[in-house]
């Protein structure tokens, strides 16, 4: 297949694309700068130029395509991120992608997050949806968009990646929270940290986006979870370990002072089921878990 990737140079993308290639795939990625455009070339890429506030661009990407997989969103870690203006700009990416593929039948598969769940401590399944009036509900939305086109004559899914993808090279969540223990002085969770984080491998999760997009049924939700859910006073205690620094609980009233932005991200209790996708896909996570990439120390080089 000739695939249409956005996103294509990130963290999670840029490991897409080595994996459909590798599968014998041709790539087109989407480039918005000269640096992203250089290393897709070198990848051995086709680049297509533009962003995601070109809707009319990435629909004649992905009508030129034989698939499409649209794994950018607009992340800015910082105070003054405005989440809400990225789900919109993904859902306008997303209309205009599904236009463009309507009664096609080709596979078009979206990035989504496990975390949008929040289930309250229950484990969440592929069948499940966001909650009504919860922040997850916000980009919920445009995962309901994307089962719709189903209907419309397009092989949709939905790939809802776990809060932390990690690896060499992550700049997520983890390395956020190892920022954070540097400056404050000591690793922190919050309460008694029994909240649980699912996690996978950026292996893992290119391989599960590889092969929704070969075989994934139409109108299907999957599950980029190697792991169900690990404690985050466990992630904080090995992030202390490596840093030489001590381990400590903060109350919910210190959690923000601590954390900032990242806070109510650290207090996720999203315990999440791969079972479904592991059957519909026959996929099988083997990358190493959470606690085990920590060990071995590349995330404080």
């Amino acid at each position: 297949m000739r695939v249409f990737v956005t996103g294509a140079t990130g963290f999670i993308g840029s490991a897409v694309v080595r994996e459909l290639l590798d599968a014998g795939h041709q790539v087109t990625g989407l480039a918005r700068s000269d640096t992203s455009a250089a290393a897709l070339t070198a990848a051995g890429v086709e680049v297509r130029r533009g962003d995601l506030a070109d809707p009319a661009g990435l629909a004649e990407g992905a009508a030129a395509a034989d698939a499409v997989a649209h794994l950018a969103f607009i992340h800015d870690f910082s105070e003054d991120f405005d989440f809400a203006a990225s789900v919109a700009a993904d859902l306008r990416a997303i209309e205009a992608i599904g236009a463009a593929l309507e009664g096609s039948d080709k596979p078009f598969v979206i990035s989504s997050g496990a975390a949008l769940l929040q289930g309250g401590g229950r484990l969440g399944t592929e069948e499940d949806t966001s909650v009504p009036g919860t922040f997850g509900a916000v980009r919920g939305r445009n995962e309901d968009v994307a089962i719709a086109l189903a209907d419309r004559g397009v092989r949709s899914a939905v790939v809802r990646f776990a809060p932390t993808v990690h690896g060499r090279g992550d700049h997520g969540f983890i390395h956020m929270l190892i920022g954070i223990a540097w400056e404050k002085g000591f690793a922190a969770y919050v309460g008694d940290g029994a909240n649980r984080w699912p996690a996978v491998h950026r292996s893992d999760a290119a391989r599960l986006v590889r092969l929704a997009l070969e075989n994934a049924p139409a109108g299907t939700r999957l599950h980029a979870v190697g792991e169900e859910g690990i404690a985050f006073r466990d992630i904080a205690t090995t992030i202390g370990n490596h840093l030489g620094l001590p381990t400590r609980s903060i109350t919910p009233e210190e959690a923000p002072p601590h954390f900032g932005w990242l806070a109510h991200v650290a207090a996720l209790d999203v315990p999440t089921s791969n079972t479904l996708t592991r059957k519909w896909l026959n996929w099988d996570p083997t990358g190493p878990g959470l606690l085990e990439d920590l060990e071995e120390g590349h995330y404080f080089g």
